[in-house]
């Protein structure tokens, strides 16, 4: 039971995160375009082992699925061990996640910019991170909390 809190508080954290996202982008222009760096990986990626990556609005859902079940199976980590200090666990991965979205895309060889905009583009691309961290650690904390009962 404790594996299926934590994916299920891992995917909630990440649907959370992305519902942010989405949002959030369609009314700031300083919003990180966390999908725009998805879609440049993606594309790179597929044309790496010879495959023609998805076009257009199927590049979009694509990336969208490929980025809920990477963050989903992550965050999903938060819940392995004890509960006693899992908000912290879920500060640390989502800080931690938001800072790997900064710094790696660089060496990986993809453009940054969409998450290093400016400064207020960088805060927020943390900040969503632990955001979904959180809200992990919440989900996962309430349903082992239930699951004690």
């Amino acid at each position: 039971m404790k594996l299926i809190n934590s994916l299920i508080g891992g995917f909630v954290g990440a649907i959370a995160l992305n519902i942010l996202h989405e949002t959030v982008k369609q009314y700031y222009e300083k919003a990180p375009r966390i999908d725009l760096l998805g879609e440049e990986a993606l594309e790179k990626s597929l044309d790496a082992v010879g495959i023609d990556p998805p076009e257009g609005k199927n590049l979009y859902l694509a990336t969208l699925a490929g980025d809920v079940i990477s963050n989903g199976l992550y965050y999903s980590a938060i819940g392995f061990g004890s509960t006693k200090n899992i908000y912290i666990k879920g500060a640390v991965a989502g800080l931690a996640a938001g800072v790997g979205a900064l710094q790696l895309p660089e060496p990986m060889g993809l453009d940054d910019l969409p998450v290093t905009y400016s400064k207020p583009t960088k805060a927020l691309t943390v900040s969503w991170y632990l955001f979904g961290g959180l809200v992990a650690a919440a989900v996962i904390k309430g349903l082992e909390s239930k699951r004690k009962f």
